[in-house]
């Protein structure tokens, strides 16, 4: 008798983002392998007998046969590759580190087994990380009760991070910048190729909608990627299942979870948005929005992703000789990809990006297409925005 479905499920998308680190770290050792003039993987087990992604029929009645989905050309296999298995075994390298960030809430404790399970099949490293944010009495002792129970599922190395979390942007935001800046050193403590994160389609949803109340644009209204950080470091592998999915499986394994307080504190924006807001269009528009809004994300990051590569391309056109900005060429651009620019100039510049909103963008742009001999623009981050002999200057004030 196979898993529980829902266990099935977080497995199968587990399996999924694992493979696609492995076969990103076979192409960035078989580069420097070409380089040498070596052969093989890096892998003495668990690699990939062929690229490709794993396919859509089937995914719960494959979920459970050990280390492969099958052999057909394309999928995966947990055989090892002819020329990996002729290497001495002094030419092997290291076996991968993946972790994931645990609060020890359903989502990432289920994430965690998840990976705890998929991890050894495939050669790689499975470790953990929680962050103790210190917002709450006895968060140290929950921090220390979720380091046990990530051991208990096999996971090392495990740790836990204590963390300071500051004001600036409001405390949701202050305390993500900091948890963020704890996964990325843990990261490079233990060398790990990528660290898994517990977001769920309803977390989904709800980015869209607050990006939607912000009045911010496509990029915001695309919600979080499945695949980002530097290089790629960060990973979502349950961006396709609901939170109910995943508490389904913690019940399924018998696993505890701890439900924070602040999830429900109406003292949040988004646990607000969670418990009342989303509920409310529901009931107002039928049961779907949640899906909806995640395939609103979707569609959105393509558009999003198309128009920043046209901005990319029409930067360097867009400046003369000395770098600066030619305020009537950039007129001739469509306000999608000029805004995008604009945005990227102040970055540049030093204004922060999650401080930079889409009305600082548009009093910029009123430079270029309402140009009335108005003063400079103050942006975040002490930037200051001007219009110069028909150039845009944008710098540090």
């Amino acid at each position: 008798m196979g898993p529980h479905p829902a266990v099935a499920a977080i497995r199968l998308a587990v399996r999924r983002v694992l493979h696609d680190i492995l076969i990103e770290l076979n192409r960035t050792t078989s580069g420097a392998d070409d380089a040498t003039g070596a052969t093989g993987t890096p892998f003495a087990t668990g690699t990939l007998a062929a690229t490709g992604t794993p396919s859509a029929a089937g995914p719960l009645a494959a979920a459970e046969v050990p280390g492969s989905v099958d052999q057909a050309p394309g999928r995966y296999s947990d055989q090892v590759p002819a020329q990996s298995a002729a290497r001495a075994p002094h030419e092997r390298t290291a076996p991968p580190v993946v972790l994931v960030a645990c609060s020890g809430g359903a989502d990432s404790m289920a994430l965690a087994s998840a990976l705890a399970f998929e991890a050894p099949k495939l050669g790689i490293r499975a470790g953990g990380v929680t962050v103790d944010h210190g917002l709450q009495p006895g968060s140290d002792l929950r921090a220390d009760e979720v380091v046990l129970r990530l051991r208990e599922l096999g996971l090392d190395p495990v740790e836990a991070v204590a963390v300071t979390v500051g004001r600036e942007g409001g405390p949701e935001a202050a305390a993500r910048d900091a948890r963020y800046a704890a996964l990325d050193a843990a990261a490079d403590r233990h060398g790990a190729a990528a660290i898994l994160l517990g977001h769920t389609r309803d977390d989904q949803a709800e980015t869209v909608l607050l990006g939607l109340a912000r009045g911010s644009g496509i990029r915001s209204l695309s919600g979080m990627a499945a695949v980002s950080g530097a290089d790629g470091r960060y990973r979502r592998p349950f961006l396709q299942l609901d939170r109910q999915t995943a508490r389904k499986a913690c019940m399924a394994q018998s696993l505890p979870v701890w439900d924070d307080p602040h999830n429900v504190d109406p003292a949040y924006t988004r646990s607000r948005l969670r418990h009342e807001g989303l509920p409310a269009l529901e009931k107002a528009l039928g049961k779907g929005v949640v899906e909806a809004l995640a395939r609103t994300a979707q569609l959105s990051r393509d558009d999003a992703d198309a128009l920043d590569a046209w901005a990319s391309q029409a930067e360097a056109s867009v400046r003369d000789a000395t770098g600066l900005l030619e305020c009537a060429k950039l007129y001739a651009l469509p306000p999608a990809v000029r805004r995008r620019i604009l945005r990227r100039a102040a970055i540049e510049a030093g204004a922060p990006a999650g401080s930079l909103f889409a009305r600082h963008i548009e009093e910029v742009d009123r430079l270029i297409t309402g140009w009335r001999g108005q003063g400079a623009i103050n942006l975040p981050g002490r930037v200051v925005a001007q219009r110069q002999g028909g150039r845009l200057v944008i710098r540090q004030g």
